[in-house]
């Protein structure tokens, strides 16, 4: 009897396997399911698509095993699982798969492995053994890998590497979104790109459109050096476009750049700043403050605008510039224009060409003279006036026929250079060394509408400016005004020579006024066509006037009385200080005028005509720029 049962137990095993085997060697492949009676829910459900051979083995009452081997294909869903072998349980809804495992789900992402335990019900796979992970835009490989087929997202935790065409990130533990295209990467994230290299805690990217996303402290260093610290923002590696957030630090050669708001285009070469923006450039030694700063990066030019302000860093008495707009480039750009109005690409405006041949102030500005200090004086006819070596605050005017001056030799310079016809100044624009190697002193800016100027020994204001660092001069137009300490000058331009960065000497054109003010309502007055000023430690030193002069002086004993008031009229008029006030006044040649007792003339009579004091107009404290 035993026998029997037996012999009938082998024959319907038989009969349960040999329909399978029979098909497989047909070449036929069998459907079946992990649970024929549950065949409601599609979505569960395992489908054994195709197998070599199939084994069923009842382990109890509630377990049944099904031993998949040779080509296994299997699916749930949309989603499909190929592998070499595989072991499916229905009681604890799970199946294990070996070799070769091949992951295809909803015909977006591929996962392959050596190893997959996948739970049914929740759709949860966990894979090991060269995990690789492709959505047809990047690859991610990775020792062991867990997916959730309901969410479609992946997790690995000891370490991994997603390659994107030739971008390559690896971090330690990752978090991929296959509907979004997105990967978090967390701890000791690098991205390695031929444009970038990224370093960074934590970090962001879409394989799709290539985005990199910024969420943590991050450094970022490109092909050229530049390098760039961040804990926000963006970066789109196909368009170049980024953005970056919260206060980044970018380092680009000898210029360092930091506002709320970064926003950088490399394929048009440009970058825009915003929110309390600080340029350094250390080369230079100026910083430029901003509410927004424009650059173009190719060509080293940057307009600032919203309350900008430089500052030409100096020992002890740095220089404060702020305008409705500064605008710096390079002087070898702008002696390569060749047209006679050429249109800024970035400003929008004409501005003026340098092949323009009109008259050239500057290099008038090379041969001028200082006038030599004088003890003895003599006014042409019969008499004369001897004059002592004369102390500070006593006063001594003083006559003289003209004087010979020796003029400055002109620049001397061997090297390639190229002329600029409003400055008159020869510039080299290469080296002749080291063609490659960038000149420090290749560069100008300008200043629109309301320029003012600030140092401890000088200010300065007008509407609009011209500097050059390879002459280092200050050229002020319209309505300047210049003062020092208790001096004022003004005229319809104004250059400013600095040494050291720190002023040198002045040259005024048309309508030259000079104004020293000794008390309230007391003012020495000079005025000209042309003067010409020398300073010495920062302060006014002496001035020279030419053409039509004229001169209102107070007179001042030993004591500093005012003893009389000269009104005269000469060719030329020099003009001498100590201890920062007017000392000494020297008329050359063909002198007329009147001393006037200091009783007889009231300091409102005695203003020559188009007379300004422009107190109100002068910087205090360089805090009044920052306002």
């Amino acid at each position: 009897m035993r026998t029997f049962k037996f012999i009938i137990g082998i024959i319907l095993a038989g009969l349960l396997v040999l329909p399978l085997a029979v098909s497989a060697q047909a070449g036929k492949e069998p459907v079946t399911t992990i649970n024929p009676q549950a065949t409601a829910d599609s979505l569960t459900d395992i489908q054994i698509l195709g197998s070599r051979q199939l084994t069923i083995l009842k382990v109890d009452d509630t377990t049944t095993l099904q031993i998949l081997a040779g080509n296994v294909r299997l699916k749930q869903g949309k989603s499909y699982f190929n592998c070499d072998s595989c072991v499916l349980n229905n009681g604890i809804k799970i199946f294990e798969a070996w070799g070769n495992v091949h992951i295809n789900d909803v015909d977006t992402v591929n996962i392959t492995a050596s190893h997959l335990r996948y739970l049914i019900n929740k759709k949860l796979a966990y894979l090991d053994g060269g995990v690789k992970l492709t959505d047809g835009k990047g690859t991610l490989t990775t020792p062991d890998l867990e997916y959730n087929m309901s969410t479609e997202i992946g997790i690995y935790k000891n370490g991994g590497k997603v390659v994107n065409k030739n971008t390559v990130l690896t971090s330690r533990e990752g978090y991929y979104y296959a509907s979004l295209r997105d990967i978090y990467f967390k701890q000791n994230v690098e991205m390695k790109d031929p444009a970038y290299y990224i370093k960074t805690d934590s970090l962001l990217y879409n394989t799709q459109s290539q985005t990199t996303r910024f969420i943590a402290e991050t450094f970022i260093k490109d092909s050229s050096g530049r390098t760039i610290e961040t804990k926000d923002g963006y970066y789109n590696m196909a368009t170049g476009k980024a953005e970056f957030g919260k206060r980044p630090i970018i380092r680009d050669g000898k210029t360092t750049i930091t506002g709320d708001i970064v926003i950088i285009d490399d394929s048009s070469h440009t970058s825009q700043a915003r929110g309390n923006v600080v340029i350094v450039d250390s080369v230079q030694g100026t910083t430029i403050l901003a509410g927004e700063v424009f650059r173009d990066n190719q060509r080293e030019r940057l307009l600032a605008t919203r309350k900008p302000l430089m500052i030409i860093k100096q020992e002890n008495d740095s220089i404060y510039v702020t305008a409705d707009t500064l605008f710096t480039a390079r002087l070898s750009d702008l002696y390569a224009s060749k047209d006679s109005l050429v249109k800024d690409t970035i400003k929008g405006v004409q501005v003026i060409s340098l092949t323009d041949k009109k008259e050239n102030r500057m290099a008038d500005s090379l041969t001028a003279f200082r006038p030599r200090p004088l003890n003895k004086d003599s006014l042409a006819g019969d008499s004369v006036l001897t004059a002592k070596a004369i102390p500070a605050r006593k006063d001594s005017i003083t006559y003289d026929s003209p004087i010979t001056a020796k003029p400055v030799p002109p620049l001397v310079n061997k090297e390639p250079v190229a002329k600029d016809s409003v400055t008159g100044l020869s510039a080299v624009l290469t080296d002749k060394k080291d063609p490659a190697k960038k000149d420090s002193t290749d560069r100008y800016f300008e200043a629109y509408r309301h320029v003012r100027i600030f140092s401890d020994s000088m200010q300065a204001v007008s509407d609009s400016m011209f500097y050059s660092f390879k002459d280092s001069v200050f050229r002020l137009f319209q309505d300047p005004v210049l003062w020092s300490k208790e001096s004022q000058i003004t005229g319809d331009t104004v250059y400013l020579f600095t040494k050291n960065k720190k002023a040198d000497r002045v040259k005024v054109y048309e309508n030259s006024f000079l104004v020293n003010r000794t008390d309230p309502e007391v003012y020495n007055q000079v005025k000209s066509i042309r003067m010409d000023g020398w300073f010495k430690q920062g302060n006014l030193d002496s001035v020279r006037a030419e053409g039509y002069a004229e001169c209102i002086y107070y007179i001042q004993d030993e004591d500093s009385a005012y003893t009389g008031i000269n009104e005269s009229k000469c060719d030329v008029i020099d003009i001498y200080f100590a201890e920062k006030e007017l000392e000494k006044v020297a008329f050359r040649s063909s002198v007329t005028g009147t001393i006037w007792p200091v009783k007889e003339k009231s300091p409102s009579e005695m203003r020559l005509q188009n007379f300004r004091w422009l107190d109100n107009r002068r910087p205090k404290t360089k805090y009044e720029l920052f306002e």
